[in-house]
C-alpha cells in the first residue's frame, strides 16, 4: 500500500518545525543552515559527477522500464529501497549523506523513497501539500532529498516550493478532486498566501533538500522531455514510525541505539516489481 493511500489523521503526531542546531556543519555552511531554518529548503548541490549521474540515470531507466512494462506506471516505485539495489545504493551514497548529516545529525535513517517520473506530455501535477500530512511518523523531523535523475526546469514541471511556509505548522488541506489530476491525494487551498513560489531547477545528479513541513508541489509536464526525480526521506533515529513503517528502513550512517529502525541489507538485484 502506498504511503499516500492511508489515513494518518487520527494518529498522535507532533507536527512542527524543528530548527537545525548545528554550529559546525561539515559540508554545508553556517549561512546555508540559517537559510534552511528560515526558508525550509536548500537547492543546487551536485552529488554525482557526469559519469556517476549517467550511471544513476541508466540504472533508474531500467527500473522504471520494468515497472512500466508490468503495467505499474511511472509513479508506482514507492518505498522499494529494501527490494531494489539501485535505490538502496543511491540512498546510501556518501555524497548525499554528507549533506543530510548536517541537517539531521550523525545518525541517519532512510525510511522511504519514491520515484516521481513525469513522462513527456503527462497532464498530472502535484498539488500544494506538506509531506508530513501523509506520513505515519512523529515527530516531524524528516528531510526530503530530491535527486534529479533528468534535468528538471519550469518547462518540464519542476518542483516548486513556498519559502517559509514550514514556519506555519501543520496546515489544513482537503482531499483532492479527480479533476485536479493530482499525482497525490491532498490539496492545500490558498497556499500562495504564504508567499510566492520558488522553482527548484536542477541538472541531473543534483539535489535539493526540504523540510517535511514545507509546502510544495509541481505543474504538469507538457513538454516533450521526461522529468524524473527520486525522493529520499531521511530522519534521525529518535523519530518513531507507526504501522510497521520502520521495517523497510536503512540505517545509512551512524547507529540507532533504540533498535526501533530496521536496517535492511543491500538487495541482490533490481528484479522485484
Amino acid at each position: 500500500m502506498s504511503q499516500h493511500d492511508i489515513d494518518v489523521s487520527k494518529l498522535n503526531r507532533e507536527l512542527c518545525f524543528f530548527p537545525v542546531r548545528n554550529t559546525e556543519p561539515k559540508t554545508l555552511t553556517p549561512d546555508q543552515i540559517r537559510f534552511y531554518n528560515e526558508n525550509g529548503y536548500l537547492t543546487g548541490f551536485s552529488v554525482f559527477d557526469d559519469t556517476e549521474a549517467r550511471d544513476v540515470r541508466e540504472r533508474s531507466d531500467r527500473v522504471l522500464e520494468n515497472f512500466i512494462r508490468a503495467g505499474k506506471g511511472s509513479y508506482a516505485i514507492d518505498r522499494y529501497q529494501d527490494r531494489l539495489r539501485t535505490i538502496w545504493d543511491i540512498a546510501t551514497a556518501p555524497s548525499i549523506l554528507d549533506y543530510v548529516e548536517d541537517l539531521v545529525g550523525p545518525d541517519i535513517v532512510c525510511w522511504a523513497t519514491h520515484y516521481f517520473c513525469k513522462l513527456p506530455g503527462d497532464p498530472k501535477g502535484v498539488a500544494w501539500h506538506q509531506d508530513c500530512s501523509y506520513w505515519a511518523l512523529s515527530p516531524s523531523k524528516t528531510v526530503t532529498v530530491w535527486l534529479a535523475i533528468d534535468d528538471v526546469d519550469t518547462g518540464n514541471g519542476c518542483m516548486r516550493v513556498i519559502p517559509r511556509s514550514h514556519l506555519h505548522g501543520h496546515l489544513s488541506f482537503r482531499e483532492s478532486d479527480p479533476s485536479e489530476r493530482n499525482v497525490l491525494t491532498q490539496t492545500i487551498d490558498g497556499a500562495e498566501q504564504f508567499g510566492p513560489p520558488a522553482d527548484i531547477q536542477l541538472r541531473g545528479g543534483e539535489i535539493s533538500m526540504h523540510s517535511d513541513l514545507l509546502v510544495h508541489g509541481s505543474l504538469p509536464n507538457l513538454s516533450a522531455r521526461r522529468r524524473c526525480g527520486l525522493t529520499l526521506r531521511y530522519c534521525p533515529p529518535d523519530v518513531r514510525a507507526y504501522w510497521d513503517w520502520n521495517r523497510v528502513s536503512i540505517v545509512c550512517r551512524g547507529t540507532d541505539r533504540s533498535g526501533h529502525w530496521a536496517s535492511v541489507p543491500r538487495p541482490k538485484d533490481d528484479d522485484t516489481i
